[in-house]
C-alpha cells in the first residue's frame, strides 16, 4: 500500500512540472523530481529534505563534487552524479545558445559570453577566447583552474592556445568566484605579461573580462587594455 501511495504522489508531482514548469516549485520539491529518476525505493521527499539541509541551499548542493554529496548525504554514487551534472548540463546549454562560432565585436558581447562559461564554476578559472580575423570564436580554451596568485597563468600556455587555435585576436577572462569585480594587482600584471607574450608573435589581446556571479568588468571599458598596450 505504501509503495502505491509513493507512485501516486510522484505522478502527481511530474504532472505537476509538464503543466506548469518548475517556476511554482519550491528548492525541495524540485530536488525530491530529480531523485525520482535514480532513487526507487526510498521516500525521496524526506531524503531531499535531508539533502538541503546539509549543503544549506540547493545553489550548493547542486555545486557540491558528487563523491562530497555521496558522504554527507549517504546516497550512491550515482545518485551523487545526476545531481552534479546539473550545473555543467546548464552551462553547456547556455553556451550552445550562442551557437558554433559567435561573433564578439563588443565588449558586451564579449562579457556575456564570458559568464556562460563560468555559470556554476566555485572555482576560479581562466579561459583564453580565440578568435578570427572577423572576431568569430575559433575556441575558447580553458587553460588554468586556480587562482593567479597561487599558479600563474604562464604567457607560453597562452601562446600556444593561441597558434593552435590560429587566433588573430584574443579575450583573455577568469572568475572571482568571491564576488569582487575589481581587478586585483595580479589580474592586471599578468594581462600585461601575456600581452608582451601575445604581441611578440602579431596577436592582439582586446579584452579581459572578469566575471563575479551574473555580472562581469571589462579591462577594455575600463581603458585597461589600452593603458597596458600604451606600456609596449
Amino acid at each position: 500500500m505504501e509503495k502505491n501511495i509513493h507512485a501516486g504522489h510522484r505522478e502527481r508531482v511530474r504532472e505537476r512540472f509538464m503543466e506548469e514548469g518548475l517556476d511554482s516549485f519550491k528548492d525541495h520539491e524540485i530536488l525530491e523530481l530529480l531523485l525520482y529518476y535514480c532513487v526507487r525505493q526510498r521516500d525521496t521527499n524526506a531524503l531531499a529534505h535531508k539533502m538541503l539541509k546539509e549543503y544549506g541551499t540547493l545553489h550548493d548542493l547542486l555545486e557540491a563534487h558528487p563523491r562530497d554529496i555521496a558522504r554527507r548525504c549517504k546516497v550512491s554514487l550515482n545518485t551523487a552524479t545526476l545531481i552534479s551534472l546539473c550545473v555543467p548540463l546548464a552551462r553547456r546549454y547556455m553556451n550552445g545558445k550562442w551557437g558554433e562560432r559567435p561573433v564578439l565585436n563588443s565588449s558586451f558581447k564579449a562579457g556575456e559570453y564570458a559568464m556562460t562559461l563560468f555559470a556554476g564554476r566555485i572555482y576560479e578559472a581562466f579561459f583564453a577566447i580565440c578568435l578570427d580575423s572577423q572576431n568569430r570564436v575559433n575556441h575558447a580554451a580553458l587553460v588554468h583552474e586556480g587562482t593567479i596568485n597561487e599558479a600563474p597563468v604562464y604567457p607560453r600556455l597562452i601562446v600556444e592556445t593561441a597558434l593552435r587555435h590560429k587566433a588573430s585576436s584574443v579575450i583573455l577572462a577568469h572568475n572571482h568566484p568571491g564576488g569582487s569585480l575589481k581587478p586585483s594587482v595580479a589580474d592586471i600584471e599578468v594581462t600585461k605579461k601575456i600581452y608582451a607574450a601575445l604581441k611578440s608573435i602579431s596577436i592582439n589581446v582586446v579584452d579581459h573580462i572578469i566575471v563575479a556571479g551574473q555580472n562581469y568588468t571589462s579591462f577594455a571599458e575600463q581603458g585597461l587594455i589600452e593603458s597596458i598596450a600604451h606600456q609596449f
